[in-house]
């Protein structure tokens, strides 16, 4: 590290001043006012402000023509309120029933309603992307469109942001809505995720949450494929704090998530943030080489001293076929992930679309 001689000090006899100094922090003559410093949050946090600022709402949309008119209800009402210039990205996922019509007539009522059209099905983590790709807001927050995420919620979000969180996602405050199959999947899935990732992702809480514009870009910036966006969301870190709702039934409509779509689902998750299935395996194998050479130890050692054959066929086949069913197993969870690698080296786009309503137009 470079040092500076200090230089040598010449004392000189103050000249008189022509007018009495200024207080100190006080602004110069002729000078515009200092703008006031940002209010730290209780939490420590430097504090925004909403003020000139836009919230582009993310809504991906499979076959809900029925529930499409109610959400743009309440979602207009409650954005109305917030004191942001607003923005709905709707991204039709390769609906087949007339959700997109219903979406062209609602931008034609108004102008700042986007609509991505996508060339087929990519599923909602794709539908995402592509939405947070076309955002322009400051403030990024997907949302589905069953109303199951209540818009009323929102407020609270954009205040915390305010506070200074980059990200505010929501927590389901119960789960009395959902079957005793899925309270207990769901719940197995959050602390299984947890204990095999390096990450900790916030049990209950999906994909409503208010984003801050450099976590967005952050995210836009993440080149894989298979998206788990509910792990992704949790990877990027940043400052994040959770807030409690309600959630309640679908408005209108029927869910089109299965518990097959939900396995499949959750093994995206595990494999794209974990690779412990992959070194457990490795414990396993050699648990069983041990146990394997152990025993036959023991066979010839008792054949040697006591002069008996080695017992039957039984036993013979049991092991044989364990054997053969741990390593099916094995092949199978490697599958799963060579699998997935076959996908990202192909660097195909993550989507396709058709077309494209308002993007190109601001507000």
């Amino acid at each position: 590290m470079l040092h500076r001689m200090a230089a040598p000090r010449v004392r000189a006899e103050p000249e008189p001043l022509a007018e009495p100094p200024l207080p100190i922090g006080a602004p110069l003559p002729g000078a515009w006012p200092a703008a006031p410093a940002a209010e730290p949050s209780p939490d420590g946090l430097e504090r925004r402000s909403r003020r000139g600022k836009r919230l582009s709402v993310i809504a991906p949309a499979y076959n809900e023509q029925d529930v499409l008119a109610f959400f743009f209800v309440r979602m207009e009402r409650v954005l109305n309120a917030c004191a942001v210039d607003w923005e709905i990205v709707c991204v039709n996922d390769g609906s087949r029933d007339n959700t997109l019509a219903v979406l062209l007539h609602e931008r034609a009522r108004n102008p700042r309603i986007k609509v991505i059209d996508l060339s087929r099905n990519f599923g909602k983590e794709v539908a995402l992307s592509a939405g947070m790709d076309a955002a322009t807001g400051d403030m990024v927050l997907p949302i589905d469109v069953d109303l199951q995420d209540p818009p009323e919620v929102i407020p609270e979000f954009i205040a915390r942001w305010e506070a200074g969180y980059d990200v505010v996602y929501g927590l389901r405050a119960s789960r009395e809505q959902d079957s005793l199959t899925k309270r207990v999947s769901a719940k197995g899935f959050y602390r299984l995720f947890n204990l095999l990732s390096d990450i900790d992702m916030p049990s209950d809480a999906g994909d409503f949450r208010l984003m801050d514009r450099s976590v967005v870009e952050v995210l836009k910036a993440l080149p894989e494929r298979n998206r788990f966006m509910k792990g992704l969301f949790a990877w990027v870190g940043f400052r994040q704090v959770g807030v409690a709702f309600e959630r309640p039934q679908r408005a209108a409509g029927k869910t089109s998530w299965r518990y097959w779509k939900l396995w499949n689902f959750a093994l995206d998750g595990l494999t794209a943030f974990s690779t412990v299935p992959l070194r457990l395996w490795t414990y396993v194998g050699g648990a069983t080489a041990l146990a394997a050479f152990s025993y036959a130890g023991y066979l010839v050692a008792r054949t040697l001293l006591s002069g008996r054959d080695v017992p039957g066929y039984a036993s013979l086949m049991v092991a044989v076929l364990m054997g053969l069913g741990l390593q099916m197993l094995a092949l199978g969870i490697i599958g799963e992930y060579l699998g997935r690698i076959f996908q990202e080296v192909k660097h195909r786009p993550l989507y396709v679309t058709r077309r494209s309503y308002g993007l190109d137009e601001d507000g």
